[in-house]
């Protein structure tokens, strides 16, 4: 048995070995030109362009002080876009809640640290004045804004979906 283990052992090394011809030693592997063109590269047959991903990262330190309680709160949010086309696009936004001080309890930090899918969504615009989105949002208790609160359209979320558009139809 062991001397059967040895020889797959051996055969499976010679196998896994590549020849490379001394013509071939000059000529460099570019791993960068494969990034900026994607023609060359080999990213999943054409499929995910990297001129078409956009990524974005929001740090936010907050201190609340209420009703003799305080709260600290760090979040970190990682948003990345993919534009598919003009018209179609998906979003994610990833967040890392973190209350390192508060005094309202253990059990708040337990409920509220930890790893967000804040928002996952497929953007669609098929005219000029139709806008169709599909979305998913994992948010801590107390920070959802739905579309009937009245100060819905003041929140950051709404603004920066703004801003995004704003500078999309700059271009």
């Amino acid at each position: 048995m062991k001397k059967l283990f040895t020889i797959l052992l051996l055969l499976g090394f010679v196998l896994s070995v590549n020849a490379q011809f001394r013509d071939d030693l000059n000529n460099k592997v570019s791993i960068r030109e494969g990034f900026l063109n994607p023609e060359t590269s080999n990213n999943l047959f054409g499929f995910i362009d990297p001129s078409k991903f956009s990524m974005n990262h929001q740090v936010s330190m907050s201190y609340s002080a209420f009703a003799g309680q305080g709260v600290a709160l760090g979040v970190y949010t990682n948003s990345l876009r993919y534009d598919f086309s003009e018209n179609l696009n998906f979003q994610v936004d990833a967040s890392l809640v973190n209350s390192p001080y508060n005094t309202i309890g253990e059990g708040f930090s337990n409920n509220i640290n930890g790893i967000y899918l804040s928002r996952a969504a497929v953007n669609f615009k098929p005219s000029e004045n139709t806008r169709i989105s599909l979305e998913f949002r994992q948010l801590p208790g107390g920070y959802y804004n739905n579309y009937y609160n009245p100060y819905y359209y003041l929140s950051p979320s709404f603004d920066r979906e703004r801003k995004f558009h704003q500078l999309q139809e700059a271009k």
